[in-house]
């Protein structure tokens, strides 16, 4: 039986929000805009869901928007908030953000001729300066909240406050974060916030965007208005109905971060002292409870990975959102780690259920792994 640690690419299906979802895929099979009674079922369904959900995030069911994912949320999130918005067209945000973020910008730039200011990182991946990039003009910041390659975590309440003080909105990608972070979005101050499904146990296309109370979107898909008019097409109740059943069987964030940065300390400890050029990437303490992630100098990540993987353990080199490239991580790139250097990251992310045993086992995999590499 393998290993798996890459869960922050993604995870198993909670074996409960399967089950619930299974009615909606067979015999619950109504469209919720439908008026008979298989239509009435099926938006009952979804408006259950959509009040689970909204109480996760301490919010109300109108500011729960159903989506495919976290890319979706990310790019309904920026794109809506920018384009509804008339103050301006400047954007502040950081290179080492996700993918989705960045595109999303880079269209707004391309497209809407929006400028945007990126924010120096430090070695360890958080903001430097941030007062300075707020503009009169700023529309939006957005900075993840636990970086998915890294696990960096940014003060996001405080930088909230800050660019709310100028009159700007604030969106963090939460993608990470859930059942590891609180995420009630009064705490938080933030206007949006994304997140990922698959990432917590709901199955792949499901995603949801919180919106602050009074925070109006330009939508991206447009057709019958559902979703309150952000987000048209026919509702997938199943998946809503597993996104709400996932979030339930989380436990408490906080008790599980404590569990897991223990953890996750003495298996970075335990990799640091044994493996020669091993190098920590990310802040060493303020970082997500279930990521550690490493550059080992002069041998190929992706040969550690397949190493690893003939020993029963499952990682990555990064982010599995980028899809099919080879280009070093730009993460990476963005505090400061040279290419070749960037080229040797190894990933390991846990989930709720990785052991101490588990921890141990790939540590010692781990060890002999970069041993066959590094014989003379």
């Amino acid at each position: 039986m393998s290993i798996y640690l890459d869960h922050a690419a993604t995870t198993p299906v909670n074996p409960a929000a399967l089950q619930a979802a299974w009615p909606w895929l067979t015999n619950e099979f109504g469209n919720p805009s439908s008026s008979h009674e298989l239509g009435q079922s099926a938006s009952k369904a979804l408006e259950n869901a959509r009040s689970s959900v909204a109480k996760f995030f301490n919010v109300r069911a109108s500011q729960i928007t159903f989506t495919s994912g976290g890319t979706e949320s990310d790019n309904l999130a920026i794109i809506g908030l920018a384009l509804a918005r008339p103050r301006g067209k400047h954007i502040v945000s950081s290179r080492a953000e996700h993918e989705a973020v960045l595109a999303a910008i880079e269209y707004l730039v391309r497209v809407h001729e929006f400028e945007i200011t990126w924010l120096e990182l430090d070695e360890f991946g958080q903001v430097i300066d941030f007062d300075s990039a707020l503009r009169a003009d700023t529309t939006l910041v957005s900075l993840i909240l636990s970086n998915n390659e890294i696990g960096t975590t940014h003060p996001v309440a405080d930088l909230a406050v800050k660019a709310h003080a100028v009159g700007d909105l604030f969106h963090t990608d939460a993608v990470q974060a859930v059942g590891w972070q609180d995420l009630d979005l009064q705490k938080l101050g933030v206007d949006a916030l994304s997140v990922s499904g698959h990432k917590f146990g709901a199955p792949k296309g499901s995603g949801i965007l919180v919106l602050g109370s009074s925070i109006q979107a330009e939508p991206l898909i447009h057709g019958g208005g559902q979703e309150s008019g952000l987000r048209s097409g026919t509702e997938n109740v199943a998946w809503a109905v597993a996104t709400a059943i996932a979030l339930t069987e989380l436990n408490n964030p906080a008790e599980e971060a404590n569990k897991f940065e223990k953890l996750r300390d003495e298996f970075i400890d335990t990799v640091l002292n044994n493996v020669q050029n091993a190098r920590l990437t990310g802040h060493p303490k303020l970082r997500a409870p279930n990521i550690a992630s490493f550059t080992f100098e002069g041998v190929s990540g992706e040969a550690v990975l397949l190493e690893l993987e003939r020993r029963g353990v499952i990682v990555s080199s990064g982010s599995a959102c980028a899809a099919g490239s080879d280009e070093p991580s730009h993460v990476l790139l963005a505090i400061g780690i040279p290419p070749e250097i960037a080229q040797t990251s190894v990933r390991f992310s846990f989930s709720h259920e990785t052991t101490a045993q588990d921890l141990e086992i790939t540590a010692k995999a781990l060890i002999s792994s970069i041993g066959v590499f590094t014989k003379n």
